[in-house]
């Protein structure tokens, strides 16, 4: 763990699978991004999970304090990998398989950030998340995105003791985030416009984004 926003130490879930049924299929983690306009060198543009992991491990998480949850044909990434099982049984499920699969590493972060890899200009949201963990009061265990008015389930960082405690022996297959961690939820974050999802064609065209490579 490096030095991170609010000189935390956190670990990060990064989820990265389900099926872009509005997308016809093509998974979302695969689209590219322009790196060129964010400062990276990339031939070809990197994967929206690439683009995460990279500004996670650019704000200081380390390596093995991130886990991106998906499928197995996604890059190569200096990462903790894992699967929701049985594969494609919703976000909650991704949650507790990476969380299974941070735990066993060591040392544990105080804090663990939950992701979805297809917010494009989500970096800004992850810095106010671990800034304003370093100010939380003792009794907060989690901090939860509110962007524009809109809720952002996986957009959201918590105590990694209060977290593992609320799901530990729970069904998470095919359950809401919410359902699972929405208890946790005793600070929302105000901001706006970094959260924004890639879900249709059009959100495609908004961010700019380019296919899946072949």
């Amino acid at each position: 763990m490096g030095d991170t926003p609010g000189n935390v130490s956190a670990r990060a879930v990064v989820l990265a699978g389900g099926r872009s049924s509005r997308l016809g299929g093509t998974p979302k983690a695969l689209f590219r991004t322009n790196d060129r306009a964010h400062g990276r060198e990339a031939e070809h543009g990197s994967t929206l999970v690439e683009h995460l992991v990279g500004d996670l491990l650019e704000l200081g998480l380390g390596t093995q304090a991130v886990v991106v949850v998906g499928p197995e044909d996604l890059p190569r990434m200096p990462t903790l990998r894992t699967r929701e099982d049985p594969p494609f049984s919703g976000p909650a499920a991704g949650i507790v398989a990476g969380l299974n699969a941070l735990d066993k590493t060591q040392p544990t972060p105080a804090w663990t950030l939950l992701l979805a890899c297809d917010m494009p200009a989500v970096r800004p949201a992850v810095v106010a998340l671990l800034e304003a963990a370093a100010t939380c009061a003792p009794e907060d265990r989690g901090i939860v995105v509110i962007d524009d008015g809109r809720l952002q389930p996986l957009a959201g960082i918590y105590r990694t003791g209060a977290l593992r405690e609320v799901v530990r022996d729970q069904p998470s297959v095919n359950r809401s985030v919410r359902s699972l961690v929405g208890t946790l939820w005793d600070r929302e974050l105000a901001l706006s416009g970094v959260t924004d999802d890639v879900d249709t064609w059009d959100d495609v065209d908004r961010f700019g984004l380019l296919p899946p490579r072949d």
